[in-house]
């Protein structure tokens, strides 16, 4: 009978310890955010699949596959640029009057190989998970401009986009170094993306699809949705996805990863609900497609937002988004131009909205902290202002670089489609396949 009990006693120590290994590994590592980082980065990747579906079920046939490709390939591209200079032009120091950052450890992470941040994870989990969204924003710009570029003309213009539009937002927002990260008492609040992410995708995306024009027959020919389900299992796959981006911007696992999350909850149900009042009132239906944008109006919203916010700001948040981006493509269609997947219509103005009403729904107690920190010197009003600015940097600055990129690439290497391709299809002539083994269809 001793012995039994001798054995528990050990065998209780043993796993009391091994927790104490699980919670921390010795070395600096706190192996419980690390998981949850590691979590969260494949989270925000799985985006991206859910994204091609979003854009390819929305596509005509002929386009489906091409459309994807569009998402898939930033992949790879942006992937390998973020490893050989992009994490260091975002997050190394300032260089050239702070335009971006530079680190030389960071050159190809060269550096890092070792490296636990303050917060207890290694710098490798933390670039990944910063390149991911390298990967999904220049993907969500192809959304304005779908099923009228050459591939060719599109892997060019995102790898430089990443490089000159990114790459600098990134370093102002989020690098300890950017002006914007430093202006006022407590800096641009973007928690996960509003301004790096969804407003310099969405403002590029109306920019190029102005400068390229609109599809061939738009809007008079009808241009029908290959795949709604398709769509919408995509639209699922970027809300679950969007649980990584959000709640993993707290670079921890503790209280405000769980703040994030449920903002992130309340502000997707939320945008989509009211998507599908409005939608109902309006034209006396309420759609799948409906609630599928309603879904990404609440979780572009929330993004800048879902680390100050609590549920019920969340809630107010989706709700305005949603209202306010289906009267953006209503204008969009009363104006005429062709924002083929409606980009700047829910990620440009959801940005924007994010970006300024959630001023008006910070918690009390990041108030207090930050009136704390600015030793009195902080207000809503001030707050409001700093947002302001940052919004109208990123529309400013994505709009005119985009514009001289798309430009020189349209006229060195070609960006807008032939006549002849856009008719055939992005498929079959830039890829030599067919989505769904399907040969001339509409």
């Amino acid at each position: 009978m001793r012995e039994k009990k001798g054995l528990l006693v050990l065998a209780i120590i043993f796993f009391l310890g091994n927790g104490t290994l699980w919670a921390s590994s010795g070395n600096g590592i706190d192996s419980g955010a690390t998981s949850w980082m590691l979590t969260s980065t494949a989270l925000v990747l799985l985006m991206v699949p859910g994204l091609a579906m979003f854009y390819g079920g929305l596509v005509r046939t002929k386009n489906v596959l091409g459309t994807m490709m569009h998402s898939f390939v930033a992949m790879g591209i942006m992937s390998v640029l973020w490893v050989a200079v992009g994490y260091s032009m975002s997050f190394g120091h300032n260089i050239l009057g702070g335009w971006f950052g530079w680190n030389n450890d960071y050159f190809f992470l060269k550096g890092i190989d070792n490296t636990i941040m303050p917060e207890g994870i290694p710098e490798y989990v933390f670039s990944m998970f910063q390149g991911k969204f390298a990967i999904i924003t220049p993907a969500l710009i192809a959304g304005a401009f779908a099923e009228r570029v050459t591939f060719k003309g599109y892997v060019i213009f995102i790898a430089l986009w990443g490089l000159i539009v990114y790459n600098p937002l990134c370093h102002w927002v989020w690098s300890s170094d950017g002006f914007l990260y430093n202006m006022g008492a407590r800096g641009a609040i973007d928690f996960a993306g509003g301004t790096v992410v969804h407003i310099s995708a969405g403002v590029s995306g109306l920019v190029a699809a102005l400068y390229l024009g609109a599809r061939r027959g738009y809007p008079k020919t009808a241009m029908p949705p290959s795949n709604l389900v398709m769509t919408m299992m995509g639209a699922g796959l970027l809300w679950v996805g969007w649980f990584g981006f959000n709640a993993g911007s707290s670079i921890s696992s503790g209280l405000s990863t769980a703040q994030a999350l449920t903002a992130t909850q309340a502000a997707a149900a939320s945008g989509a609900l009211t998507w599908l009042i409005v939608e109902g009132l309006h034209q006396g239906k309420s759609t799948a497609l409906g609630f599928a944008s309603g879904i990404l109006a609440g979780l572009v919203a929330v993004t800048p937002a879902a680390g100050v916010v609590q549920p019920a700001g969340a809630l107010m948040l989706g709700a305005a988004a949603a209202i306010i981006c289906y009267l953006a493509i209503i204008l969009k269609n009363r104006l005429g131009y062709d924002d083929s997947l409606d980009a700047f219509g829910i990620h440009g103005i959801g940005g924007i909205v994010g970006a300024l009403l959630l001023t008006f729904f910070i918690r009390s107690s990041w108030m207090k902290d930050a009136a704390l920190a600015a030793g009195g010197h902080w207000s809503l009003l001030q707050q409001l202002g700093v947002q302001a600015v940052a919004v109208v940097i990123a529309i400013s600055y994505a709009a005119i670089g985009t514009l001289i990129l798309v430009s020189l690439v349209d006229k060195v290497i070609g960006l807008r489609s032939s006549d002849t391709g856009e008719m055939a299809g992005l498929d079959s002539t830039y890829h030599g396949e067919h989505g769904y083994g399907l040969l001339n269809a509409s």
